[in-house]
């Protein structure tokens, strides 16, 4: 399906790509969100609906604003310092992240067989790697489920906020990661199970984006700019 030989490197996405944490995440932000939402007399926040569309591959704050938008709420941004229980966006995204904490201290990180075969493989062929992810917890999950060694270039959601790059589908993260790997994106090739994720390789003329089908949205996908949609990542190894 892939002709590994036409490209230097692989950019992948974390949660949901490499790790089984996206579900972790959509539990964080439905219990952080049907809280609040609660207070101020709204529906629930729903995985299917309004995660997959508002928040999934987004920066957290972007993420929260995104969301409270939809449902026509309208908090001051705050402070990344803002305690979780202080009502800004900032607040509401920390009180979401200490939720994620917890919960992968409590049950783990998971990697996807298949995803750990392709990083093998493309570790034999001597590809460069890199992670790019809106989460600001890559570092704690590659750690978490031994990957670090494999990746010589992450581009998270803190060094997204350092360098002030525009969050997905905005291709200035993977730009940024191919510019540290120092190849051309046209000779790069994305990884990604989220339509806004895939709609920044595709923005950002990668030499091939591919999506990973989770969430039963293989259309979408195409839609948003995939060159080719796969199930599992294992489907890829030569």
């Amino acid at each position: 399906m892939v002709d590994w030989k036409l490209y230097q490197a692989v950019l992948f996405d974390l949660d949901g790509v490499l790790t089984d944490t996206a579900r972790v995440h959509a539990k964080a932000w439905k219990e952080t969100f049907d809280e609040f939402l609660g207070a101020n007399d709204q529906p629930p926040f729903t995985i299917e609906g309004d995660y997959r569309t508002f928040v999934d591959g987004r920066p957290r704050y972007q993420g929260v604003a995104t969301f409270l938008a939809s449902r026509g709420i309208a908090l001051p941004w705050g402070e990344p310092s803002d305690g979780p229980d202080e009502e800004t966006i900032c607040g509401v995204g920390n009180r979401k992240n200490e939720l994620v904490n917890q919960l992968i201290a409590t049950n783990g990180v998971a990697v996807y067989p298949g995803s750990l075969r392709l990083i093998e493989y493309l570790a034999d062929r001597n590809l460069k790697m890199g992670v790019v992810t809106s989460s600001a917890n890559a570092r704690t999950v590659l750690a978490g489920a031994n990957l670090e060694r494999f990746f010589e270039v992450r581009v998270d959601g803190e060094l997204a906020a350092k360098l002030g790059l525009a969050g997905k589908p905005h291709p200035d993260p993977f730009l940024t990661a191919a510019e540290l790997l120092a190849v051309d994106p046209s000779d790069t090739v994305v990884l990604e199970d989220a339509t806004s994720g895939v709609a920044a390789g595709k923005a950002g003329g990668f030499g091939l984006v591919v999506g990973v089908n989770r969430h039963d949205d293989a259309q979408a996908l195409r839609e948003a700019g995939a060159d080719v949609v796969v199930e599992d990542l294992g489907a890829l190894v030569g």
